[in-house]
């Protein structure tokens, strides 16, 4: 599984662990990662997502899961979220039929 979370592109990064007399040693910092699970109104069902904290902040501040994917390019998705995407898209697409 990646470290890289779909958001915000974060992932590892290294540095040194600095003792009291300065002697270093290489360390990893990981991204505070977490599978959490998003529901999706336009899908009307839940959707598992591996993301960071702050990237769950984000998608909360942009309104939503629906409204970040659609915001979002499909480059820059993985080839699961495309798919959730598009039927996202499809659902909303469909729905602004039924009302009109």
């Amino acid at each position: 599984m990646a470290r890289r979370c779909v958001v915000t592109g974060k992932g590892v990064q290294s540095g040194n662990n600095v003792s009291h007399s300065l002697r270093r040693t290489r360390r990893r910092f990981l991204p505070n990662m977490q599978t959490s699970t998003l529901y999706s109104d336009a899908l009307q069902q839940a959707v598992r997502v591996r993301v960071s904290t702050h990237g769950l902040r984000s998608i909360e501040h942009m309104g939503g899961l629906d409204t970040w994917l659609v915001a979002t390019k499909p480059d820059a998705l993985p080839t699961d979220l495309r798919r959730v995407k598009k039927r996202v898209e499809a659902a909303r697409a469909e729905r602004a039929a039924a009302e009109a």
